[in-house]
């Protein structure tokens, strides 16, 4: 017996992936993992996650939004909190330490014209010690550079049956 698939539902191939930063600058990939590794140590998990969510969904970075949520999900983040990640304003699942952590992370991300806008970092210092906050706004930029790598290579996550 075969069984026919219809064209339209048919899976389509992700756009073919450009050039393998890892293998051919090993040195740069590694200094990468070193600077992911520095900038992790000592925050919070959830809110390490949901910042390299947030960063990776506002810059469409496929590869990293399905490592990220895949984390998030295996050291037991809900999946109501996960896919909630990028309506989170709009949401009850989130902590104000969390809620200012994704501020945080979309301005970096998106910086514009001003660059951070005051009441954003200052909502974040006011809930976040020297320390901690130093930790949250180096996991958005560590991961900001992640998605441009992942993006401008385009990596792309590998396909998994449910």
């Amino acid at each position: 017996m075969t069984t026919t698939v219809n064209p339209a539902e048919a899976l389509v191939p992700a756009p073919a992936p450009r050039i393998a930063l890892g293998k051919l600058v090993p040195d740069f990939y590694k200094a990468m993992v070193a600077l992911d590794r520095a900038a992790s140590d000592g925050l919070d998990p959830d809110v390490r996650e949901l910042i390299k969510i947030r960063a990776s969904q506002l810059n469409g970075c496929a590869y990293c939004l399905d490592m990220h949520t895949r984390d998030a999900r295996s050291q037991g983040m809900s999946e109501q909190k996960v896919i909630g990640v990028a309506v989170w304003r709009d949401t009850p699942f989130f902590t104000a330490r969390e809620r200012a952590a994704l501020a945080l992370t979309e301005a970096v991300t998106r910086l514009g014209e001003h660059g951070v806008p005051d009441e954003v970092y200052d909502e974040a210092a006011g809930l976040f010690d020297e320390r901690e906050l130093s930790r949250v706004l180096a996991m958005a930029i560590t991961i900001n550079a992640w998605n441009r790598i992942g993006v401008a290579t385009r990596l792309t996550p590998a396909h998994r049956h449910a």
